[in-house]
């Protein structure tokens, strides 16, 4: 799914324009973004938690060539669900499941 699947759905179940529900889904994006900068997490109740964490430098090998090489240290984002998010992606991939 993309941001513009994303959109289209959210327009025809509020009946907003695709034009103002594009705004709103960027804004609550850029929110979340902003966010994650400045606090290093967020917290969505029933969704799940953006986390920030620091990857310290360190050596690992050029599959291709064997050679040693050095990653740069940098900072990642981890997603950790929530439960009713991980309860409700089981029972619907249970039910599809199945159908099959």
């Amino acid at each position: 799914m993309t941001k513009k699947d994303i959109v289209r759905s959210i327009a025809e179940k509020l009946e907003l324009t695709q034009s103002r529900t594009r705004d709103i889904v960027q804004r609550t994006f850029d929110t979340v973004i902003e966010t994650i900068v400045e606090d290093g997490r967020i917290e969505l109740r029933n969704f799940g938690v953006f986390d920030v964490k620091y990857r310290p430098e360190r050596k690992a090998r050029n599959p291709k060539t064997g050679q040693e090489i050095t990653v740069a240290e940098k900072y990642v984002i981890v997603f950790k669900p929530g439960k009713a998010m991980e309860r409700k992606v089981n029972e619907l991939l249970q039910k599809k499941k199945r159908k099959k």
